[in-house]
């Protein structure tokens, strides 16, 4: 099957893990790009003690891309309760910490060997292979560094940075960009898994000159310690902060409301629904697509993977290309 639109999702968490398990059933030539600014639970862990890269979001987009068992997808994300040094990691971690180790220290090789084992239907790759930590500076002049410690803080975050200066993009990251039809960045935590991404000189540069449109895909809810109060709008906004004004050519929004028994439980954590006005983001001059995006998992609200990449692919379908290129269908 012919995949010539190259799609680049940009993002982290379980965010970007979740959209490119709905674009890999379209005939596209994917690359995730992966925030590695963890430094909590086991991906925290292991950073610390083998000064490797953090494995989860890496390990969850891998096993996202892949066309595996679902009983290895199970024992692949299996955490460990109990054991002496084993209690809170994930086999996949481990996995992929051996990898590092056999592959002499390269985070990128050991990437490789775990997709093809895994039959990732796409390319996984680290926004750098340098250990970056994230800082942010609030409203009132406070400053926190690491990824993890920021959302305590619950209060208005004024500005994200990199404590290390001169950190480059993993290799294949800028070509992958400069390639791509389509660049799209979330869904996911803005402050902590978005834009840490776009702190990277090289990575933000490349976005910014790239003539391809940009998706952002918004979040449902508002996020406690980051997006308190946030609209899409907001969102929006800072995102443009970092990559300026325009540099997003279509927002992708929900516009079904939330289960009232799941909205109550946000309500009580100090979270809410993402509201848009989509008169005031077509007068922004952002494209709007907006369906019902949401997926009721358990006891959490997640982006549907078939609904969010469905609308990234409206876009994606809008892009000339040559005659050549055949109609994308589901496989």
């Amino acid at each position: 099957m012919r995949r010539d639109r190259k799609v680049v999702a940009i993002g982290g968490g379980t965010g970007l893990s979740t959209l490119v398990r709905g674009l890999k059933h379209y005939p596209l030539d994917i690359t995730a790009i992966v925030t590695v600014g963890d430094d909590g639970g086991s991906s925290g862990r292991l950073r610390d003690e083998f000064h490797m890269l953090p494995p989860g979001d890496i390990r969850n987009v891998i096993l996202a891309l892949s066309e595996v068992e679902p009983l290895m997808d199970k024992i692949l994300q299996y955490r460990f309760d109990t054991g002496y040094g084993l209690e809170g990691h994930s086999l996949g971690n481990l996995m992929l910490t051996a990898a590092t180790h056999i592959c002499e220290g390269s985070f990128v090789k050991a990437i490789d060997v775990m997709s093809q084992l895994l039959n990732a239907q796409g390319k996984v790759l680290p926004v750098t292979e340098t250990l970056m930590t994230l800082a942010a500076e609030f409203e009132d002049g406070t400053i926190v560094k690491g990824e993890s410690k920021i959302p305590l803080q619950e209060q208005p975050i004024k500005r994200l940075f990199l404590l290390e200066d001169g950190i480059k993009p993993a290799p294949g990251v800028v070509e992958a960009i400069e390639e791509a039809d389509v660049i799209v960045l979330g869904p996911g935590s803005l402050y902590t898994s978005i834009i840490p991404n776009l702190l990277i000189p090289a990575v933000r540069e490349e976005i910014i000159r790239s003539k391809v449109p940009v998706v952002y895909i918004c979040n449902v809810m508002t996020q406690p310690g980051e997006t308190k109060g946030y609209d899409a709008m907001k969102h929006l906004k800072v995102v443009e902060s970092y990559l300026g004004k325009a540099s997003i050519d279509t927002i992708v929004v929900n516009n079904e409301p939330i289960a009232e028994d799941y909205l109550e439980r946000y309500l009580e954590d100090g979270s809410e629904e993402v509201r848009f006005d989509r008169k005031k983001l077509r007068h922004y001059g952002t494209n709007v697509l907006a369906g019902d995006i949401v997926d009721y998992n358990r006891d959490y609200i997640r982006h549907d993977s078939d609904a969010i990449a469905g609308l990234v692919m409206q876009r994606v379908l809008r892009i000339k290309k040559p005659r050549s290129f055949q109609e994308l269908e589901l496989k």
